[in-house]
């Protein structure tokens, strides 16, 4: 198959087109400076510019590209470009893939469990409503945009991902280094649920969300069993070795992150309802599996 990616040098990305050549497929990577190479293409989402013709001919797109969540502390002007990152990004995908004369059978866009907003311990499927917030508004926004797809009867499927259990990158990747130096601890009260997935899970389920010709529309990339935060810090402790004790006061948090410590300290208990319908087998469904596979090296399929 030829798959092309945006955002192929996130953490996601990196992991999914290694997987993908592994195996034998062709990935061409949307870049945003002018093409050099066979595998690239140009294209400008803030200008809302892509080479659209260079499209033609892919299988499946997957649009993984838009500016960190956690990257900044959320200032308004940050959070316009958080939003605008992945809104014009997607329309302007979206569009040139409604455009193409021999357009990819499916397009995989990114989006996140964030939509569902704070659900305390009460579990949640893709059949819940979107809830209140900056990020829930910005997820339907995200999703949204990429109409002009589905209307042009393209298959189209929104990625919800949960917290990547990673030591590469993403926000797991900042909590090795404080747990290997023995200064992690819990967040808050720690009773907050994070709805977790491993790197090696995520990457196989974006490739089941490509090969699945059944599965359209919103597909939560959690594992399913998601724990809390004190349950995340004891699997930490245990795997690799370190004591956990020193938690982090929500005040503490509030002062360092703003508005984005409503995420960190908030409860999500996200369920892989549809993923798990249509056959997908986790490798590293526990925490447990999921901190020891990121803490190994080789833990992403093709690695």
């Amino acid at each position: 198959m030829r798959i092309a990616i945006t955002g192929s040098t996130g953490l996601i990305g990196t992991a999914l087109g290694r997987s993908l050549r592994a195996d034998g497929h062709e990935v061409v990577r949307l870049v945003r400076h002018p093409a050099r190479a066979a595998d690239e293409i140009e294209w400008d989402p803030t200008r809302r510019r892509v080479d659209a013709h260079a499209l033609n001919g892919s299988d499946a797109v997957v649009h993984l590209a838009g500016a960190g969540i956690g990257d900044h502390r959320w200032t308004e002007a940050y959070k316009r470009r958080i939003r605008d990152s992945r809104l014009l990004g997607t329309a302007t995908l979206a569009e040139a893939v409604a455009s193409l004369d021999s357009p990819p059978r499916v397009l995989v866009s990114g989006s996140a469990i964030g939509f569902y907003g704070y659900t305390g311990e009460r579990t949640v499927d893709e059949s819940a409503p979107p809830g209140d917030g900056f990020l829930p508004s910005l997820c339907v926004e995200w999703e949204e945009a990429a109409l002009p797809a589905e209307e042009a009867g393209v298959r189209t499927v929104f990625a919800r991902t949960g917290l990547v259990v990673a030591r590469e990158g993403g926000a797991w990747g900042r909590l090795f280094p404080l747990f290997r130096a023995g200064l992690g601890g819990r967040l808050g009260d720690g009773r907050q649920y994070w709805s977790f997935i491993s790197l090696h899970d995520e990457v196989a389920a974006l490739r089941h969300l490509i090969d699945t010709d059944t599965l359209e529309g919103p597909v939560n990339l959690t594992a399913p069993t998601p724990v809390t935060n004190r349950e995340v810090t004891a699997a930490m402790g245990r795997v690799l070795h370190r004591p956990t004790l020193f938690p982090v006061p929500a005040v503490a948090l509030r002062t360092v992150l703003g508005e984005l410590s409503a995420d960190v300290l908030g409860s999500q208990r996200v369920l892989p309802k549809r993923l798990l319908e249509s056959g997908f087998t986790f490798a590293f469904p526990t925490i447990d599996e999921a901190v020891r596979a990121a803490a190994a090296q080789g833990n992403t399929p093709g690695a």
